[in-house]
């Protein structure tokens, strides 16, 4: 949760103007027992319409999803692969499914 400032601190994308401009206290007793769900207030298209943006989020699922491992291989070996640059664990991989006959 993030930290609630008290004080205006420079370099965190608003003015001392915006700081200044905002007026938030406190709510008092009498107001949070006045507050209702957001679901008694809000419209149910809105409810449906965050389940279907949170459901659209992230990469699709994929049939033939890659397993994470722990592997002890030689470090001459990951070395060299490693020296090929970017993509060298694709590279790596594409190897070893040579190796296996796939």
């Amino acid at each position: 949760m993030a930290k609630t400032l008290k004080t205006f601190q420079p370099g965190r994308g608003y003015s001392k103007d915006d700081w200044d401009a905002v007026d938030s206290p406190p709510l008092t007793d009498e107001e949070l027992a006045a507050m209702r769900p957001a679901q008694d207030v809000l419209p149910k298209a809105f409810f449906d319409a965050m389940d279907e943006h949170r459901r659209a989020r992230g990469r699709p699922p994929i049939e033939h999803p890659k397993k994470q491992i722990t592997l002890r291989i030689d470090e001459d070996v990951v070395a060299k692969f490693r020296e090929s640059g970017k993509g060298w664990q694709g590279r790596m991989n594409a190897a070893l499914r040579k190796a296996a006959g796939l």
